[in-house]
């Protein structure tokens, strides 16, 4: 009798411990995958999106995820893609493990999770460094808000955008060229479409919301035909809007040239570039420095600027968030691009620095560099965008940490990342660095995004309304430490970057 109770205890123990697990099991298109559930949020980590891009599918379009048996453990994060080595800073982290075997994305859901609406994050790096796996875009805070939270990894450097004559030669004729990064993140947008609904989410309810290289990549990707259909709402952060983006022959050049830096001649063939490492290749990339890298028009999957599909009225007409912060010069001086890059403009210099009034040269070289590369794209792009059926909404974000206001210039490049994902706790400094302030920031403005994700327009906690935008009225919303609806601060610097921005041909 006692073996017989000690049997069924130990069947009891054993029943109690796999069921746990049982219910975070999920059948995806390639077989089953087993996450697990952190404080009511069920998390699956490292799912395959596409095949391994490895060998002979380096260089070309992804290929459908490649089956597996049994149930796939989906604990842990996947790797990275390969890229150079940098420091940590805001909306940025380091990416430790790395594999050119890196297609994968990660999903947060509420335990019992149905038909919420979806939002999938693109990750910033300026198209040669970043993850979907960084700490800051854990997903959670978002995803108990009433959304499931989609983070995803797409390939870059040069493994993600180069040309060759090598490889335009041996690809098929339509087959698109040299944007691998841009088609990896249409993959992963036409997986949640087969798959989220198995994880809770709404297919006919995605939002996708990038920054930095992430923006500007959504700005590609609602030009694109290849995304209609892909994604129903979209979220820009500090993305640009003005890119101009090179053809192709001048992507081949820089690939001839790329390759020459790890010894590979210019007639090489599309197998001695693949018989190059990965490691190889993150070398080739060289110096982080400039702001051109990514997408080019190869004639076939990016065909145009978005900026030229936005202004002839071709860019996917879907509710849009876009705007920009008021220190994007940090990233821009990091990357070696000094105030000079303002000559371009010419004699028309000193009429754009009449528009900031009494301020020392650095401090106007600070502010025109961020203006002219990301604020005022930001409000060219919303103003395109107000014309179309769906409404538009634009920000300006002001705001930093209470205890460093007033030491610090303005809101850095990707310094939103950490309020809008509601994950203060995931810098690198004590908890007790952040008053109740910012934490109060922080739940107001991922409020914001995820009410927009929702419904199609964003509610802010407790603030003012945020209204459409309209270039009539100029409302943006200000995300500072008094957060409101208001006339944009920079309007006359704006106008003055816009017109001479456009109209240079593009």
């Amino acid at each position: 009798m006692r073996f017989i109770c000690a049997l069924a205890a130990m069947i009891a123990l054993t029943s109690c411990a796999t069921s746990v697990p049982a219910q975070n099991e999920v059948r995806v298109e390639s077989g089953l995958v087993r996450g697990v559930t952190e404080n009511g949020i069920v998390v699956h980590r490292g799912i395959p999106f596409a095949a391994p891009p490895v060998g002979e599918r380096r260089w070309r379009p992804p290929s459908p995820p490649l089956p597996w048996q049994g149930v796939r453990d989906a604990s842990a994060y996947g790797p990275a893609c390969p890229q150079p080595e940098r420091g940590d800073r805001p909306g940025s982290g380091r990416a430790d493990t790395q594999n050119e075997d890196c297609l994968n994305l990660n999903v947060w859901a509420p335990e019992g999770a149905r038909d919420l609406p979806v939002m999938v994050w693109i990750h910033g790096g300026g198209h040669r460094i970043g993850s979907g796996t960084f700490p800051l875009y854990d997903g959670a805070s978002l995803a108990r808000q009433g959304v499931v939270l989609v983070t995803i990894n797409y390939r870059i450097g040069l493994l993600g955008y180069f040309a060759h004559p090598a490889l335009t030669q041996e690809a098929d004729a339509n087959a698109p060229l040299g944007n691998y990064g841009l088609m990896d993140q249409i993959a992963a947008l036409e997986w949640v479409q087969r798959n989220i609904d198995a994880f809770g989410g709404d297919p006919n309810r995605v939002t996708v919301f990038g920054e930095s290289a992430g923006g500007a990549s959504i700005l590609y990707l609602l030009a694109s035909p290849r995304a209609r259909g892909l994604l129903h709402q979209a979220i820009v952060q500090s993305g640009g809007g003005l890119q101009r983006p090179l053809s192709l022959a001048q992507q081949e050049q820089q690939g001839v040239a790329a390759a020459a830096r790890i010894g590979i001649d210019a007639t090489a063939t599309a197998a001695s570039l693949r018989a190059a490492s990965a490691t190889q290749w993150v070398e080739a990339l060289g110096d982080l420095e400039g702001m051109g890298f990514g997408p080019f028009i190869d004639g076939r999957l990016v065909t145009e600027a978005p900026s030229r599909a936005f202004a002839e009225d071709r860019a996917a007409d879907v509710p849009l968030m876009i705007g920009a912060n008021d220190n994007e010069a940090n990233v821009i001086t990091s990357l070696g691009v000094s105030g000079a890059a303002l000559n371009v403009l010419g004699p028309r210099l000193a009429e754009l620095r009449a528009r900031y009034g009494d301020v020392t040269d650095q401090e106007f070289e600070r502010q025109a560099l961020g203006d002219a590369f990301f604020v005022a794209p930001a409000a060219w792009v919303a103003a395109q965008a107000a014309d179309g059926t769906a409404a538009s909404y634009l920000y300006h974000f002001t705001y930093v940490t209470a205890r460093r206001r007033g030491a610090v210039p303005g809101a850095i490049h990707g310094g939103e990342i950490p309020y809008v994902f509601n994950n203060l706790d995931r810098l690198p400094m004590p908890p007790a660095f952040f008053t109740d302030e910012d934490r109060t920031f922080a739940t107001m403005i991922s409020s914001c995004w995820v009410t927009f994700a929702q419904t199609g327009s964003p509610t802010c906690a407790e603030e003012q309304p945020w209204p459409a935008y309209s270039p009539a009225t100029d409302e943006v919303m200000l995300f500072g430490a008094d957060t409101a609806a208001a006339l944009h601060p920079r309007r006359p610097a704006i106008d003055f970057l816009i017109n001479a921005l456009t109209e240079r041909p593009q």
